[in-house]
């Protein structure tokens, strides 16, 4: 009963601090900051440099002596020599070993440069994520402001009917109205509260969005604070892509290949080394027999326990293996062929993609102005046939028209507006300027 008690409380406990979570207010700049902190993608891509570093300063070390120690032990058979026995029962051995490369055909070279091309290329690659992590914020929340104006838009459209609906029940009681003019104001009622319903449900699974993207748990309510939206034409736009990621990662792509082909060529070119070291090895016996002074027979045993220094120089020169080396020199070559064929073709379509992205800008501003003007008329011609209605001047079917192109001529300005913002956002993007 005591375990069921707890058990209820924490339940309830629970509950409680998360209805009673606060809203979060949130800018455009600390969604994009809560965004880059909780993203699992940039996590990754930071993890990526990391290991870039690792794989540079791997390299490196081919660059200096490398320093090796061995130990050996055996139990080899007696071996007859000259007359005399030599017993290994038990040998061991122990050294030390520097072993310094001096050439290796450009091969420790060309892997310090492509290491160093890794770091560079997940550099690279981690500000490409962390741009798209920023779009994927700023489209989560500006969109999340769209559907949240259109639901407001909704409750204003609402709240006109409502008026009204009361006038024509007003006039319906004196006989200036009918029950069709009653039934038709009814209808658009649940039409817009259709319309409504629906936004409001966008609404939410518009926060969802925004709250996966944000890394906030999914119940938590989010107040936006940009509420005016400043929008003005662009005074230079460009389609340069030169400080876009996906342009340096192709120049990368290239340069590592051409590694490729220098790696490809030591292998028949020869390498140079120089070794230096100290071996002991101990419990070696030779025995036999000798003669005293006076001629007789004397068994004798001699241990060797001994150590001796040791330098070498080493050259490995490949003389032939059937072409093989060569084959891989041209298929590198080949590679490096095929990565500028792709950076040709990908800079190409990157032009294309900040073209478009610079034709949505310029697009998106004159539909803001056309639907700034579409809502200006819409308002005054909403409320001129208000008045007229009012006055018996124009029909019931006149004034429904009016607040229908007055609710789209808002959504169309909503729209424009954070369309806009987004595609803001993509050019920057695309151009490689979103920081």
């Amino acid at each position: 009963m005591r375990r069921m008690i707890l058990s209820f409380l924490t339940v309830f406990l629970g509950y409680t601090f998360t209805s009673a979570q606060e809203p979060l207010t949130l800018s455009l700049q600390a969604c994009r900051e809560m965004a880059l902190q909780h993203s699992e993608d940039l996590k990754r891509a930071d993890n990526a440099v990391r290991q870039a570093e690792m794989d540079k300063r791997i390299a490196f070390a081919a660059y200096l002596p490398q320093l090796d120690a061995t130990g050996t032990g055996a139990y080899v058979g007696d071996m007859d020599m000259m007359g005399m026995t030599l017993q290994m029962r038990g040998m061991h051995m122990a050294g030390v070993s520097l072993t310094q490369p001096l050439y290796a055909g450009g091969r420790i070279v060309s892997g310090n440069r492509l290491a160093k091309i890794g770091q560079e290329s997940q550099r690279e690659n981690r500000r490409k994520t962390r741009m798209q992590v920023i779009a994927d914020a700023d489209n989560a929340y500006w969109s999340y402001i769209a559907v949240t104006w259109k639901v407001r838009m909704l409750d204003a459209y609402k709240a006109q009917m409502d008026t009204l609906f009361r006038q024509v029940e007003t006039s319906l009681a004196v006989g200036m109205a009918t029950d069709n003019d009653l039934l038709r104001i009814r209808t658009k009622r649940s039409d817009i509260h259709y319309q409504w319903q629906k936004a409001k449900n966008g609404a939410n699974l518009c926060r969802l969005a925004l709250c996966n993207v944000l890394g906030c748990p999914l119940e938590t309510q989010i107040t936006p604070t940009d509420t005016v939206i400043s929008v003005s034409p662009a005074a230079t736009l460009d389609t340069d892509i030169s400080l876009r990621p996906e342009v340096l990662l192709l120049e990368k792509q290239v340069e590592a290949a051409e590694e490729q082909v220098k790696i490809a060529r030591a292998d028949i070119l020869p390498t140079v080394g120089l070794s230096a070291g100290y071996i002991y090895y101990g419990n070696v016996k030779m025995k036999g027999m000798s003669q005293d002074a006076q001629g007789n027979a004397v068994p004798f045993t001699q241990k060797f326990d001994d150590g001796l220094p040791l330098v070498m120089a080493s050259v490995s020169i490949p003389l032939f293996r059937w072409g093989a080396g060569l084959k891989k020199v041209k298929k590198a070559k080949l590679d490096v062929d095929n990565a500028r064929l792709d950076m040709q073709k990908n800079t190409r379509l990157l032009s294309i993609e900040a073209t478009q992205a610079v034709q949505n800008l310029e697009d998106s501003y004159l539909l803001i102005e056309t639907a700034r003007s579409g809502a200006r008329e819409a308002d005054d011609n909403l409320r001129i046939q208000h008045d007229r209605y009012l006055n018996g001047m124009a029909t019931l079917t006149d004034l429904l028209d009016a607040q229908s192109q007055w609710q789209q001529a808002q959504s169309n300005l909503i729209d424009a507006q954070t369309q806009h913002k987004i595609y803001e956002t993509e050019y920057l993007r695309v151009t490689g300027r979103l920081e």
